[in-house]
């Protein structure tokens, strides 16, 4: 039996959503190939969570909103995924994160995937990937096989 790779993420507008959704199909696929490919599972983390201890080491994908400004010396103030970040932040929940995935759109510059780099930078892990709003297949690929490498 392939171990898991476990999954935290948050999904305001439905892209992580959907972006998580697909890498759970690709993860199926590739378990129906090789048994030893593993599986995802995961957890959505919302403002109605309650917060635990994770007792399974995990990666947690992120998406940016951020309140405007340039994503250097303005506009780096956090929106709507705070709750992620807390969560992560809860009793020794940051020292079982093996990475962190962003997601955002280019088109914003410096602010693309910058709560992922400032979650990597602020509780001691390492932003191992990005993509863009859902993402395609050949993230899916690179992201699965990035967090099968690292579990």
């Amino acid at each position: 039996m392939s171990k898991s790779i476990y999954i935290l993420y948050i999904s305001i507008a439905g892209n992580t959503q959907s972006f998580v959704d697909d890498l759970e199909d690709y993860a199926e696929q590739q378990h129906q190939l090789d048994a030893n490919n593993p599986l995802i599972v995961k957890k959505e983390i919302t403002d109605q969570t309650d917060f635990e201890s994770e007792t399974d080491p995990y990666f947690a994908f992120v998406p940016t909103y951020l309140d405007g400004g340039n994503g250097i010396d303005n506009g780096v103030k956090e929106l709507m995924t705070n709750v992620l970040g807390e969560y992560i932040a809860y009793k020794d929940n940051r020292k079982l994160c093996l990475g962190v995935i962003g997601s955002g759109n280019r088109n914003f510059n410096e602010q693309y995937c910058l709560t992922a780099r400032r979650y990597a930078s602020d509780y001691g892990f390492e932003m191992i990937d990005d993509y863009e709003l859902r993402g395609n297949s050949t993230d899916c690929k690179r992201i699965y096989e990035n967090m099968a490498g690292r579990i």
